[in-house]
């Protein structure tokens, strides 16, 4: 495996990783579950702000990885969307460039 691709896999853990300790203990501490995380999502501006920066990179993101999906035929690369939406666009992207650049 080249430095690049391990680069990428370090990245994607992190971003799985480091975001969900926030999460989980934003959610420990408040006691209201998922629907109190997406609610602290659009406390004020700044939040709803960098909501709405990721929403629309993550869709961003899911484009791009069905058209190459569907021009390489590298149907494992598609397990980068689920990560996107259900972990976050710290993880999807680096997790995609991981499994695109894998020899298919």
């Amino acid at each position: 495996m080249s430095v690049l691709r391990m680069i990428y896999l370090a990245l994607a853990v992190w971003g799985a990783v480091h975001p969900m300790y926030w999460f989980v203990t934003h959610m420990r501490e408040t006691g209201t579950g998922l629907s109190g995380l997406i609610d602290a999502w659009y406390v004020n501006a700044s939040t709803t702000g960098l909501t709405w920066d990721l929403t629309i990179a993550a869709i961003t993101l899911t484009v791009w990885v069905l058209a190459e999906t569907w021009v390489r035929k590298n149907w494992l690369a598609l397990v980068a969307i689920p990560a996107t939406f259900c972990i976050g666009v710290s993880c999807g992207l680096p997790l995609y460039l991981f499994l695109r650049t894998r020899a298919v």
